[in-house]
């Protein structure tokens, strides 16, 4: 039965939730053309369950001592390409840094599963490789993480001591579900839209899929991984990102951190930048091709700096670059905590379920009596639109939600008064079905004993789903303002 429900509400929201992932273990040899001043070498390492990984090396060409080094661990999705980085790792090793840029791992990571233990696990064999690498100094070899990979890379980090540093760009000290709600809701808020859609609805939806196995890690412990960091740690955030909330992140970083004892933390943030520390043309809708100035010299100043044995003291380091204001956000991100029992995904089957006999059953038998020749005058016409508003105004919500997060620039329908025009017309058919049941339960009582057995049985499914439906709709904000 458990694995029935989740498999059930995996395709009810997996199948939104994201892209298809592809398949296989992640990349090739593919070597990358060496950049002009720089050695390019392929390399190849052993990741979490034995899945060899393919990478390239990029290292200043002039011969020196052994350099410092860092492993770049990419952002979300399946299978991402080490080109994907190459502008960050070119620029980095023009600062002097031998960086490891690799093919992530399509295998075990999917729409609706990823592990971040698997990648930190992949991070650490890339490690490993750098640090075995001629012209490197192991001793001072870290990690960089960008968006999902500022929660692996602290992990990674949290794992071995052979790690020098750690540097997260677009991170989050906070769970997965709560950056995604408040990226999802960002985008609403940007076209207009306000009140219990992005109050009550998004955060329902993103809830119900934590509860149901189908988003990937919602509850990931950032915090607690890091309490865990001994490294220095370098925070950069881009004015306009869009996809991490630029303002909340950089305190829980310090305070999880400090909760650990460690103190040596340095956050930068970029004007012009997205959450790549890209600069972008458009407030961080569209990713140019550059990183923002000072971003690729604090880098290398910074990890010179920490491996040479200047560790900063908390975010009192001041290399070049970068401003150490935080940018100021729209709104404030919130926690999402995970369902309590009454409204978890049993609940929810359950509620389901009634609503399914109780909505479809009264028009289905009627139809069934009417085929046969038998005519039962209803109750009351209120009961047939407690069957007809109420069905759609129970999944119509779900349903949209989740065509709100299908796709990679869903839009919400035309905004009225801060609320998109579907949305208005569920919550006309919530308020309907809420009309319509206290009319048909006074009907009811009118009619009284006269009503046929077989009616009452219908009429009282109809009415427990009708009764069901304001906890319902509340929940999922269609009986909010």
């Amino acid at each position: 039965m458990r694995t029935a429900m989740t498999l059930l509400l995996a395709l009810l929201l997996g199948a939104f939730w994201a892209a298809p992932a592809r398949a296989g273990a992640g990349g090739g040899p593919g070597r990358i053309p060496a950049p002009p001043g720089l050695t390019s070498t392929d390399v190849a390492f052993t990741g979490a369950g034995g899945l060899t990984l393919y990478g390239t090396v990029l290292a200043p060409a002039v011969k020196g001592p052994p350099r410092p080094g860092v492993v770049l661990v990419t952002g979300s999705g399946a299978g991402v390409p080490r080109e994907h980085l190459l502008t960050e790792a070119t620029e980095f090793a023009r600062r002097g840094l031998a960086v490891l840029i690799y093919d992530k791992r399509s295998a075990g990571y999917t729409a609706l599963r990823r592990d971040y233990s698997e990648l930190a696990e992949d991070a650490l064999g890339g490690l490993r490789a750098l640090r075995a690498r001629p012209g490197v100094d192991p001793r001072k070899v870290g990690l960089w993480g960008l968006s999902e990979g500022g929660w692996v890379a602290p992990l990674a980090a949290s794992r071995s001591a052979e790690a020098a540093f750690v540097i997260v760009v677009g991170g989050n000290a906070m769970t997965p579900i709560r950056q995604q709600t408040w990226n999802e809701v960002s985008d609403l808020r940007r076209v207009g839209v306000s009140g219990s859609l992005i109050d009550r609805g998004k955060p329902a939806l993103a809830r119900l899929a934590g509860d149901a196995g189908v988003f990937a890690e919602a509850y990931f412990d950032a915090p607690a991984v890091l309490a865990r960091v001994r490294q220095p740690l370098l925070g950069v955030w881009g004015e306009h990102d869009l996809q991490t909330p630029p303002e909340d992140n950089p305190p829980l970083f310090a305070k999880a951190l400090r909760r650990g004892g460690n103190d040596h933390c340095t956050f930068r943030f970029f004007a012009g930048a997205d959450h790549a520390a890209h600069l972008t043309p458009d407030g961080g809708i569209t990713r140019g091709p550059e990183l923002a100035p000072g971003y690729a010299d604090l880098v290398g100043a910074w990890v010179r700096d920490v491996t040479s044995g200047k560790p900063p003291a908390a975010d009192t380091a001041t290399p070049p670059g970068g401003a150490a204001t935080p940018p100021h956000q729209a709104h404030a991100s919130t926690e999402v905590p995970p369902l309590a029992w009454w409204e978890s995904r049993w609940v929810h089957l359950a509620a389901a379920v009634l609503f399914l006999v109780g909505f479809l059953a009264y028009p289905l038998a009627a139809l069934v009596r009417r085929l046969r020749g038998r005519r039962v005058r209803p109750v009351s016409r209120w009961a047939r639109l407690l069957a007809g508003a109420g069905l759609v105004a129970t999944f119509g919500p779900v349903v949209y939600l989740l065509s709100l997060v299908a796709g990679s620039d869903p839009s919400p329908g035309p905004v009225l008064g801060g609320r998109p025009l579907p949305w208005l017309v569920l919550q006309g058919l919530a308020a309907a079905t809420v009309v319509a049941a206290a009319g048909t339960t006074l009907a009811w009582r009118r009619t009284g004993a006269t009503v046929p057995r077989g009616e009452r049985v219908r009429l009282g499914l109809l009415l427990a789903a009708g009764a069901v439906f304001v906890p319902w709709g509340v929940h999922w904000g269609v009986l909010l303002p």
